[in-house]
């Protein structure tokens, strides 16, 4: 057998392997509830989501809940299952059904019915807990964050360097690094703080995350509202 062609059948039995294995870790668990890598704390910044549902016309009764009538600053978006590359999402079809007692519970945190749902749905059935536990861990992840006393009562539009608020938010949390942490922006508005969490909820780093945040250098923080 000449050297070509014994190289040529070693080269194509290595493809072969290759071919079998799975393309990544992440693709042997994906969407398999437990198996992931820490969560992302996302808040949002509900005068800018108010806003920008106004600029929609989308006047739905989750939005009114959440846009009219006490004021809000930052609320949870969610507590998002993460790989360290890419994240699950509707591991369970058709979910367990969130109970209504459960979403009442939450309404503090997060001021809108069906974005608890739709939570729930999307990101909490790839926790690996049961639907009352995954709601008490976003109480905790949110209870270990501190929001800067700065944003707490915000009467008039604020300009600010997204860098600024992330400084703020690293200030009034102890632990929390910039690797932690990233701000996200649309056109001209701040909309969310996203703060890496392990499983046990401590801060921890997320370069994924964080290659993710606002590159202006000015985006503005509309006032809170109703109250």
């Amino acid at each position: 057998m000449s050297v070509s062609i014994r190289i040529c059948g070693i080269l194509l039995a290595c493809s072969l392997v290759a071919a079998a294995r799975p393309a990544s870790a992440q693709d042997a668990r994906q969407n398999t509830p437990g198996e992931f890598d820490y969560y992302v704390l996302s808040l949002s910044w509900s005068p800018s989501y108010c806003e920008e549902a106004e600029e929609r016309g989308n006047n739905g009764r989750s939005q009114q809940a959440q846009c009219g009538g006490r004021p809000f600053s930052f609320v949870v978006h969610g507590l998002w299952p993460q790989y360290e590359h890419g994240y699950p999402e509707y591991c369970q079809r058709p979910s367990p059904r969130l109970e209504r007692n459960i979403m009442l519970s939450m309404l503090d945190l997060m001021p809108a019915p069906g974005l608890i749902y739709n939570e729930w749905d999307k990101h909490g059935t790839c926790s690996g807990l049961s639907e009352r536990a995954y709601f008490e861990t976003v109480r905790k992840a949110r209870a270990a964050v501190k929001i800067p006393p700065e944003f707490l009562q915000l009467s008039e539009p604020k300009t600010v360097a997204p860098g600024d608020v992330e400084d703020a938010f690293i200030k009034a949390n102890p632990g929390l690094s910039p690797s932690a942490i990233a701000v996200t922006c649309n056109r001209t508005r701040l909309s969310e703080v996203r703060i890496c969490m392990s499983k046990d909820l401590q801060f921890r780093n997320c370069e994924e995350i964080d290659s993710r945040a606002c590159r202006r250098d000015q985006v503005t923080m509309p006032p809170m509202r109703g109250g």
